[in-house]
């Protein structure tokens, strides 16, 4: 983008969020030495796959990080191997696998993937009735934060549920989604229909009432953004390889694809915003868990913001988080190269101000030194140019990679985190004392309120104890004025100076102060993965916000009282699926919070990632 028009920054020094490691030689949640243990025994197993040699024959010249546009070999592992065999045999690989057989596709497919392939051969059941959908739908929102100001909030008219009934709530229909171990696409009403993306690559159009197939349609990779959709009936969304699509609502077929970012590890974490004909596009990257090695050069990803035409995919502008490329800047204890500055990756959703024109997202860690002025920042981009107006750093100089706190730490910069990401997505609120806000939860356990027009900080407020996992990870919520807040506070092997808080809060948004908290017991009785805090973006329907937690169970607490009025354990049942076999929940995590419609809830549960429990449900629960 060349030089910033206009950088205000304000950096703010907060003491209290420093932590340090229990113990330098104790690892986290993401590497225990069982875990690393398995984790070599795994991939030495697979090194004698016979798709080895057919990888390596075909493939590893662009595939081994030698070919910039190519996706790296570890983001291609992400798939299912019937994903990775679609794209070699029909999709835009079909090309250079021309030369293997089917069954060495197979074994390159399951090589890569570290899975058997055809394990999984269900289908979600076609709809055998034909009904007419209008999939430009006006009284829901139509974005994946329900508003362009990203509240997550649905009224009791749209959602059609409330304190009043919610303990009415039966089960409509359930679906364990084919070829997943985990649900993490946020669901969208419209018209009749539900649009849902999914861990196979797959994007579902399924009828409301019955939950069969109306149309599917395949992304090389797993969709875990949500699904939006524009006044054309035009769907957006991400996968996991960083390519974005335009998919016609009605009929599922391809109007537009394009790759976010060409690095060989970048992705798509935050769902596309649309707004006035355009889309809004964060990237982030996956390139921070590669710093394992200590022979990968770390790290030369940064994170950025695109505007694209919706209706063609043509690229508008493109803004960088950091301003420069990553250069060399030293070399790691093995003699490897150093690469920086890099991260402050967007893994969130942009909120849309419409009377500043610009757009707000929350930005991450810097994963190699030296330290930007925008990693864990709020930046205010200009809709039409792409210019960042204002930052706001919350956190400085946090640098830290996925190599720390494991047994092989030549990657792990000296700064050592603390890993205090934005991850959720930033709101924008209207309050008596000062007007619009614009909100955001940080893994630090803290939230922000800055001014719109400059990015000054008006209030903060620390709410839980942060970690690696948060704090606020996922999303908070707000109805008028007041913030919900959920907290994960999940133990991360680290040492902090405030006690852990898992559960719900209220905040004043004139002041920060908080209204109630509601912090949850730990009922999980020694279950692996099992954690009682909120990790998953939460939702305000009617005069409740519902969450679910890292436990398995969703509970709805009354926004005036925080007092828990419902609550369904989705780990202890088994829903009939429609793919006729059984599913059951796990860890709810992710983006992919509650969406109501019309009496109707849809509950993802089933994360299945970094410690958290596994599952696979996509529950519809209905008012009776």
């Amino acid at each position: 983008m060349g030089l910033f028009k206009y950088i205000c920054v304000f950096t703010v020094a907060i003491t209290l969020m420093g932590c340090e490691r229990e113990d330098k030689t104790t690892t986290t949640i993401l590497d225990d030495p069982n875990s690393l243990q398995a984790m070599s025994e795994a991939r030495t197993a697979r090194e004698s796959l016979p798709g080895k040699v057919h990888y390596d024959k075909f493939c590893a010249s662009c595939h081994n990080g030698n070919l910039k546009k190519a996706p790296h070999r570890s983001m291609i592992g992400l798939l299912t191997p019937e994903s990775i065999l679609g794209t070699i045999e029909t999709g835009i690989m079909k090309n250079e696998a021309i030369n293997l057989t089917r069954e060495e596709k197979i074994e390159v497919a399951e090589y890569l993937s570290g899975a058997e392939f055809g394990k999984e051969t269900s289908r979600i059941a076609s709809c055998t009735e034909t009904k007419k959908y209008q999939p430009d739908l006006t009284d829901s929102g139509k974005n994946w934060g329900f508003q362009l100001e990203n509240t997550r909030e649905i009224s009791a008219a749209v959602g059609g549920i409330s304190s009043e009934n919610i303990r009415s709530l039966n089960t409509k229909w359930a679906i364990a989604m084919p070829g997943s171990t985990r649900v993490r696409s946020q669901p969208l009403f419209a018209g009749g229909l539900i649009y849902v993306g999914s861990h196979s690559g797959l994007v579902y159009a399924l009828d409301e009432e019955t939950g069969c197939e109306v149309w599917s349609f395949r992304a090389s990779g797993e969709v875990r953004t949500g699904i939006t959709i524009n006044d054309a009936g035009v769907l957006f969304f991400g996968d996991v390889l960083a390519n974005v699509y335009g998919v016609n609502a009605q009929t599922g077929a391809l109007q537009w694809r394009i790759r976010a970012d060409d690095h060989p590890s970048a992705t798509i974490t935050g769902t596309p915003t649309p707004y006035n004909g355009n889309l809004y596009i964060p990237v982030s990257t996956l390139e921070n868990g590669l710093a394992i090695d200590p022979n990968y050069e770390c790290c030369s990803f940064r994170g950025s913001v695109l505007s694209v035409n919706g209706n063609t995919g043509e690229l508008n502008w493109k803004t960088y988080t950091i301003e420069n490329p990553p250069a060399i800047s030293g070399q790691n204890p093995v003699g490897t190269n150093i690469l920086g500055p890099s991260g402050a990756v967007v893994w969130n959703s942009p909120s849309i101000d419409v009377t500043n024109n610009q757009l707000y997202v929350g930005t991450g860690e810097n994963m190699s030194s030296p330290a930007s002025m925008t990693s864990d920042a709020l930046l205010a981009i200009d809709l039409d140019t792409g210019e960042i107006n204002w930052v706001f750093q919350a956190t400085a100089n946090d640098v830290w990679n996925g190599s720390c706190d494991t047994t092989t730490p030549q990657n792990c910069p000296i700064e050592d985190g603390p890993d205090f990401d934005f991850g959720g997505a930033t709101l924008i609120i209207e309050t008596t004392q000062h007007g619009r806000l614009v909100v955001a939860g940080q893994k630090s356990g803290f939230v922000h309120a800055v001014k719109p027009e400059t990015g000054e900080l008006v209030w903060q407020k620390r709410v839980g104890r942060g970690g690696i996992q948060g704090g606020i990870h996922f999303g908070i919520a707000a109805k008028g004025e007041t913030l919900l807040i959920p907290m994960s506070d999940m133990a991360d092997g680290r040492t902090y100076p405030t006690p852990a808080l898992p559960g719900m809060h209220a905040l004043d948004a004139n002041t920060g102060e908080i209204l109630w908290s509601a912090v949850s017991e730990d009922r999980c009785d020694g279950r692996k993965g099992c954690h009682p805090g909120i990790s998953q973006a939460v939702t305000v329907v009617g005069d409740l916000v519902i969450g679910g937690a890292m436990d398995g169970v969703v509970r709805a607490y009354r926004i005036d009282s925080g007092k828990v009025v419902w609550s369904l354990d989705s780990t202890t049942s088994e829903y009939p699926s429609l793919t006729g076999h059984v599913a059951t929940g796990g860890s709810f995590g992710g983006a992919a919070g509650p969406v109501a419609f019309d009496g109707t809830l849809l509950l993802s549960s089933g994360y299945g990632l970094y410690n958290h429990m596994a599952g696979n449900l996509l529950l519809a629960l209905e008012i009776k």
